[in-house]
């Protein structure tokens, strides 16, 4: 008996060590440069919003907090770097709404969205949205549903690459709107936004900051969002739930996460760090110019609405028969 407890307060001896040197190292965090790992390539939506916040948490840390882009489709790279990477705090993803269509559109990944993060904060919630030229004569989203019933399979609608959440937003929409209409995809929203002025599909369906110069400059309007709610970034268009389809609801976001055995302590500094970034003024600014609703949040929500998009879009790949890749 002596020697079972004499084993047994080793081992909460050696437990309690490894909770003090983590609590120091927590405290002491971060001693050198930390990197976000961006899945997309410079200059898009994410890329900027997560210059955007890391600018302000490095001030904030009193050291430099680096993005680092590594573009690949469905993002499965820069997963991959950050949940292979040392669970220090160090190496961080710039996590996004593709992790959770990604772990259905591919028959393997090399990680697991949910197991091997550790969420941290979401950064900002962005809406698709539904376009028409702008002397279509379809005037509203109720408008264009009444014309899809009535002239069925006579309807298209225009997205990026399949497998991208401006397509799954619009096979959600066929799928509840229960419309026959053709989806076309193109490898970009530039040839989407041409297709749609130029008349060769009849609605186009993307992310509101790239539609943004073309419904200012007149070629382009709005009919309708796809979130749940009015968007704070667009208030005057009424959303595709209230225009004939309840229910609908189709928003991408993006955020932070560690490894997923980054100490508890560390991950609650960066949430801090986050959150606060996210409250600037100027970072709240900049992302609004983007289309972007700023919104942190805890860890837990964070992981639960990843969970709950990996359900949702998973069942939307199925019902459209989407290929795995």
């Amino acid at each position: 008996m002596r020697v079972e407890w004499s084993t047994i307060a080793r081992r909460v001896a050696a437990l309690a060590l490894a909770a003090a040197a983590a609590a120091a190292s927590a405290q002491s965090y971060p001693t050198r440069p930390v990197r976000i790992v961006v899945p997309f390539g410079p200059g898009g939506v994410a890329d900027i919003s997560a210059r955007a916040v890391a600018q302000k948490m490095g001030e904030s840390m009193g050291q430099q907090v680096i993005v680092e882009n590594k573009p690949s489709a469905g993002g499965i790279l820069a997963s991959e770097t950050v949940a292979k990477a040392e669970p220090d705090g160090y190496t961080l993803l710039f996590i996004t709404n593709g992790n959770s269509v990604s772990e259905s559109l591919f028959k393997s990944l090399p990680y697991n969205s949910v197991k091997d993060f550790a969420p941290v904060s979401t950064v900002g919630f962005f809406d698709f949205v539904f376009v028409v030229k702008n002397d279509s004569d379809v005037k509203s989203m109720r408008d264009l549903l009444a014309r899809m019933k009535a002239n069925p399979g006579k309807y298209n609608i225009g997205t990026i690459n399949p497998g991208s959440g401006q397509h799954l937003s619009a096979e959600l929409f066929k799928s509840m709107a229960g419309v026959d209409a053709q989806i076309i995809t193109y490898k970009s929203t530039p040839q989407v936004l041409t297709a749609v002025i130029a008349g060769q599909v009849d609605v186009g369906l993307d992310i509101v900051a790239p539609v943004m110069a073309q419904v200012k400059g007149g070629a382009l309007r709005m009919i309708a969002v796809s979130s749940k709610e009015r968007s704070r970034i667009l208030p005057d268009v009424p959303t595709v739930a209230e225009s004939g389809v309840p229910g609908y609801e189709s928003e991408s976001w993006n955020g932070v996460a560690a490894p997923a055995a980054t100490p508890p302590a560390i991950i609650e500094r960066l949430n801090k760090e986050v959150r606060a970034a996210v409250a600037a003024p100027e970072v709240r600014k900049r992302l609004h110019d983007l289309g972007i609703d700023a919104r942190a949040g805890t860890p837990a929500q964070l992981r639960e609405r990843l969970v709950a998009d990996i359900a949702k879009w998973r069942a939307v790949i199925e019902k459209a028969n989407i290929p795995r890749q």
